[in-house]
């Protein structure tokens, strides 16, 4: 998120450097990645002023070539060869001078001594497009005539440097997500160093309802997905090119300036965090707002000239005939305010999180609004965000509030309250910093004390701040602003250290695995999720004995894998395909089961097993051809000694075994080795399976 240097003192009355502010909110959480310098037109029109045309000749070599001579302030006139139709004598002019760097985009391009059909040129006379300062591209910048010459193009202009920093915003911080929530958590961070430090929001003592005459209704149909909505109009207003220091502060920050009124909802929207929206109210059709979902299917084109097809949940602003806005994420084509907008009204609601992302998602829409309506705007916020944009567009656009304000809010989103313990604190940070200086960063962080004793706390948590709801996200929210490096390290070191042995099986597993290695086999391990796709029609690991995912990935990751078998073939697959094929492989995993007979009422997992299994593949050539043999392709019984070598390093006596064939759906040839011991009965099986292309 981009902060601007200039904008954030408006908040906060602070005396640092913007690094010392960088240095700050990365301290205090708010990781800031670069502090830049900008202006707000690129290059900050350095080597650019105001001169007077003094004259104007057609230039001999050419049929639209003019050679002037213009005053620029200096001892000399500069002569200029001039390519613009409507340069003129007598006019007050932009130069570029000598040595002048232009941006044109990302590219720039210096302005040389130069000669131009034989004819030198000292300079250029400039137009809007040339010095970033408009598009237009008609001819030169013709400027009022009592402008004085040599003035700097950059005080005429009202250019400023600024200095923009890039914060990145953790998703649980949306309460940082604007200018003044940084302001808050820079006032608190330094507050604690100096109590004159002080936090000032923005005075909306003056709004005041002017007339009733345009009064629009509203009705919340899904109250579930928008719990808040607030309205008011404003009639008269003018829309046209926003004032400087509104473009200026849009400029810097990387926005687009549209028009004032838009460009304020731009504004108060960086400004405060709170997303607004403007629409024509005259083109709300019925003079009636309806905030509702509409059919299945329902066409709807958005600003950006796209037709989206509505999903029956996606939450719509609509009038009395039709869908306006898709609320909170982006507006419609025809109902927002144009160059011919008289009268509007303005829209600062709070919609459901959830309902946001999911729509936002399934139209691919990702928009200043619906970056922090999903993350959780402050829902006490609507009407102060409502009369601080309406004043604002009062100040820039004229016009009169025409109604009351209209506020549906039919459940009030209740604040959180936490208790919060003295001891528990001071445990957790790892130092005891004072009560003084914890009442004084939960009140500087909006966390209102509703009582208070030896032990602790009792904290009233704003509804905005969705990431504290427990006694250890104030604590985590005390150190930050504390600062990390304030505590200090102490000088004994406590640990606790435990020792668990290793299990049996873990050795047997390390003898096993080393005595494969030893023999050429390479280990793989391959991921426990895998296609439910496999196990479709087969009798020996069913599908409905699979374990499955909700909400999966992938349909490539939906299910718990039942065997080995399939994840070592993709891994033969791959590597013959990269004309790897003579190959040893074996895998140590757990394999995963769901049986629905035994489910046991009161025993969540009763129906769910897991074993341990190891799976040995083997492909291609068991010697590759030498001088001393030939090849010899790999087969079942070279597959069976390995097995064997197991058993024998296991310490079984291979007399006991037990060799039969074994067959099922899978397994194209497979044999089964039982052992017995003198007390109990040991079942080993193994299986083999020798694949070929027309079989499984």
């Amino acid at each position: 998120m981009n902060i601007s240097y200039n904008w954030l003192k408006q908040f906060i009355n602070i005396d640092v450097t913007p690094d010392e502010l960088a240095k700050a909110l990365t301290s205090i959480g708010l990781e800031t990645g670069g502090v830049e310098e900008v202006q707000t037109v690129k290059g900050g029109l350095e080597g650019l002023v105001i001169g007077e045309v003094l004259t104007c000749v057609d230039h001999e070599n050419s049929d639209h070539l003019h050679v002037t001579t213009v005053n620029v302030g200096e001892v000399e006139p500069l002569q200029i060869v001039c390519g613009a139709p409507n340069v003129a004598a007598g006019q007050k002019v932009v130069v570029a001078t000598v040595g002048t760097k232009l941006y044109s985009g990302e590219e720039s391009f210096m302005i040389k001594r130069s000669k131009i059909r034989g004819v030198e040129s000292f300079g250029m006379i400039c137009a809007e497009d040339e010095i970033g300062i408009g598009t237009s591209h008609d001819g030169i910048i013709v400027l009022p005539a009592d402008v004085k010459v040599g003035t700097l193009a950059k005080d005429y202009y009202g250019i400023k440097s600024d200095y923009l920093l890039e914060v990145d915003i953790t998703p649980n911080r949306v309460d940082a997500a604007s200018h003044y929530g940084v302001a808050r958590d820079l006032a608190a961070y330094f507050a604690l160093k100096n109590p004159s430090v002080k936090l000032a929001k923005p005075s909306v003592d003056t709004f005041a309802v002017q007339n009733t005459n345009l009064t629009i209704p509203v009705i919340v149909e899904n109250p579930e997905a928008c719990p808040r909505y607030s309205a008011v109009t404003i009639s008269g207003v003018t829309v046209k090119e926003s004032p400087e220091w509104l473009k200026n502060a849009l400029l810097t920050i990387g926005l687009r300036p549209i028009n004032n009124i838009v460009d304020v909802t731009n504004y108060v929207l960086h400004e405060m965090g709170q997303p607004l929206h403007a629409f024509d109210a005259d083109k709300i059709g019925g003079k009636e707002v309806r905030v509702k979902c509409m059919p299945e299917g329902t066409p709807f084109v958005t600003l950006d000239g796209a037709e989206r097809k509505l999903n029956a949940a996606d939450l719509m602003i609509c009038d009395a005939e039709k869908p306006m806005c898709i609320g909170g994420v982006f507006g419609g084509l025809t109902s927002g305010v144009t160059d011919i907008t008289k009268n509007v009204f303005l829209e600062s609601a709070y919609f459901n999180p959830v309902s946001i992302r999911k729509t936002a998602r399934r139209h691919g829409l990702n928009t200043d609004a619906s970056f922090r309506f999903e993350r959780g705007c402050d829902p006490a916020n609507t009407i102060y965000v409502l009369k601080r944009c309406a004043l604002l567009i009062q100040e820039v656009a004229g016009g009169q509030i025409s109604s009351e304000i209209v506020d549906v809010y039919p459940q009030e989103i209740k604040s959180f309250e936490v208790n919060v313990a003295i001891k528990k604190i001071n445990s957790l940070i790892g130092k005891e910093i004072g009560t003084e200086n914890i009442e004084a960063i939960l009140s500087a962080l909006e966390m209102k004390i509703l009582s208070k004793n030896d032990e602790g706390y009792v904290l009233e948590v704003p509804a905005y701040r969705v990431d504290v709801q427990r006694d250890v996200d104030v604590i985590e929210d005390i150190l930050r602003i504390y600062g990390y490096n304030n505590v200090e390290i102490g000088e004994t070191l406590k640990s606790t250290l435990s020792y668990s042995s290793k299990s049996d099986s873990y050795k047997l597993q390390h003898m096993i695995s080393e005595q494969l290695t030893a023999q050429g086999f390479n280990e793989i391990l391959n991921n426990s999720l895998t296609k439910g796709g496999y196990y479709n029609d087969l009798t020996v690991f069913p599908a409905d004995h699979s374990v499955k995912i909700i909400n999966s990935l992938s349909s490539d990751l939906n299910v718990m894998r039942q065997t080995l078998l399939f994840g070592g073939l993709d891994n033969i697959v791959r590597n013959v395909n990269r004309k790897n094929t003579d190959l040893k492989f074996y895998e140590f995993g757990n394999c995963y089961y769901y049986n629905a007979e035994n489910k046991k009422e009161g025993e969540t997992l009763a129906a769910y097993s897991e074993g341990f299994h190891l799976g040995m593949w083997i492909t291609g050539n068991k010697h590759a051809q030498s001088w001393v043999s030939q090849d010899e392709k790999s087969s079942i019984f070279e597959l069976k000694a390995y097995v064997e070598n197991i058993f024998l390093r296991l310490g079984l006596v291979m007399k006991n075994l037990v060799t039969g064939e074994y067959s099922d759906d899978l397994l194209s040839e497979a044999l089964t080795v039982y052992t017995f011991t003198q007390e109990q009965e040991r079942n080993w099986r193994f299986t083999v399976s020798f694949i070929q292309k027309s079989e499984k």
